[in-house]
């Protein structure tokens, strides 16, 4: 006890070294574990989150005045420690003078590095706002010191690796060593080459194309809590943020970082502003533009300054490195397009017209819509229903009577040879003439009105010319048309 008392100031003054070490190791990961969202949202905050960014502005500077006042207060601490080691010695305790110097260490490593570290991280964008100015002060006290700092930090490389040079992380060399090795095997090369032909893509597809309609993205109007979203993911796999008075898109959040803030705090205060961009603009400008402004998600506006459908980094990568998009099934991608043998392919309503000409290598008519679900309404003057039909660009679509999460599905498949033309009636693939006779079902003579590149079926359409003989020989029972 009397060596307590001794020795007090000693333990107090390394209680306090302990606790401003901690401070700057706290500091330090608190800072550097910010991401661009949360500087960007801090650059218009309070006096002291606008201090952390101004340091982060300058990570060398920060860090070699975090890194030099930890070493100094470390380099204090371990003093007094010894001190207060030799005094217990010298009072006849060779065992306690040894539990004082690893009980210091101890201390030094789990309260001054680990634990404020770790808090660090986790409250990184809480205590970086808290710590902004006492840190910048910090800083500015050494500043007198870095180039003096710099100068041993540049002899000592020289001394130690008198010829070392830095190296860019790839040089033209390795690329083309990587194209020659990679030309050996077919697979890469094809591979190459659709992965390349879809990033020149990109500077012609236009955003409507590769964007989410309003329908299939899920928008929170703010306060947003963890509990609104009652446990469950997004379709767009981040959280959108309505303005207060209306349904634009105004800010989103990454669901990955939404799951590790605490429970109960509001989401909508740590999401970042969407970028906007016009629905006439290609996916590679608005790719551009989204890193230009560290965006992750766009929204896509009309002509009205209405948003039709957001559009998010993972979509747009996606079309390069992807085929199709992405999904935990093929079934459930949006916008996917399938064969389903004997020359049939299946689609959903939001595959785009582009993607299924160049999949099948045809040539579309020119039309208005960009996807096969626009398509059929533009054709069919109405809401498609299960079981219409249609005769375009060379090939019959029908609507499927199954419908998925994905939306409208519709069936398709080459247009038989020698059929009718497509500005005249003709029979979908369906039941027979004689099939349909037995079922008491009879042709109309009339003819639906067609545009000049499509034809609309029903189930109670008129049969092709090459059914006309067989329709004669069965007339309709009097009274009937």
């Amino acid at each position: 006890m009397e060596l307590l008392f001794a020795f007090a100031p000693h333990l107090t003054a390394m209680a306090a070294l302990a606790a401003a070490s901690g401070v700057f190791s706290c500091s330090e990961a608190a800072l550097f574990y910010l991401g661009r969202e949360d500087r960007e949202q801090m650059r218009r905050g309070a006096r002291g989150e606008r201090a952390a960014v101004a340091l982060l502005a300058q990570p060398d500077r920060l860090l070699t005045a975090i890194l030099f006042w930890n070493l100094a207060i470390n380099m204090a601490y371990f003093s007094l420690a010894s001190m207060v080691a030799l005094g217990v010695r010298r009072a006849g305790g060779a065992g306690g003078a040894t539990a004082v110097s690893l009980g210091a260490l101890m201390l030094m490593i789990v309260v001054s590095e680990m634990l404020p570290k770790n808090f660090g991280v986790l409250l990184s964008r809480r205590l970086a706002a808290l710590l902004g100015l006492p840190l910048a002060a910090a800083t500015r006290l050494v500043d007198p010191l870095l180039p003096t700092l710099q100068a041993v930090s540049n002899a000592c490389g020289r001394l130690v690796a008198p010829r070392f040079t830095s190296e860019p992380y790839m040089e033209l060399t390795d690329l083309e060593r990587a194209i020659t090795l990679s030309g050996k095997d077919p697979t890469l090369v094809e591979q190459e080459q659709h992965i390349l032909s879809r990033i020149v893509a990109l500077a012609e597809t236009p955003v409507e194309e590769v964007m989410r309609p309003r329908k299939h993205y899920l928008a929170f109007t703010p306060p947003v809590t963890s509990a609104d979203l009652d446990g469950q993911p997004t379709p767009s796999g981040y959280l959108l943020i309505t303005e207060r008075d209306s349904e634009e898109i105004a800010a989103a959040l990454p669901l990955e970082r939404a799951a590790i803030l605490p429970i109960g705090q509001r989401l909508d205060y740590h999401a970042a502003a969407v970028a906007l961009v016009p629905w006439s603009a290609t996916a590679a400008a608005v790719l551009s533009e989204m890193r230009r402004l560290g965006r992750r998600v766009a929204a896509v506006l009309n002509e009205m300054g209405e948003t039709i459908g957001i559009v998010t980094v993972e979509d747009l990568l996606g079309q390069v490195l992807h085929p199709e998009p992405a999904a935990r099934h093929p079934r459930d991608r949006p916008g996917r397009l399938v064969a389903v043998g004997g020359g049939a392919w299946q689609a959903t309503g939001r595959t785009t017209l582009r993607r299924i000409a160049k999949q099948l290598e045809v040539e579309l008519p020119a039309t208005k819509s960009v996807t096969l679900g626009g398509l059929m309404q533009e054709q069919l003057h109405r809401v498609p229903a299960a079981g219409d039909s249609l005769l375009w660009g060379g090939f019959v679509w029908r609507v499927a009577p199954q419908q998925d999460s994905a939306g409208m599905v519709i069936d398709f498949r080459p247009a038989p040879a020698g059929g009718p033309p497509e500005n005249s009636q003709a029979e979908p693939p369906g039941p027979t003439p004689d099939s349909k006779a037995e079922a008491g079902e009879h042709p109309r003579p009339e003819a639906q009105e067609q545009s000049p590149a499509a034809h609309t079926y029903t189930d109670t359409d008129a049969k092709t010319e090459a059914d006309a003989p067989a329709a004669d020989t069965n007339p309709p029972p009097e009274g009937r048309p």
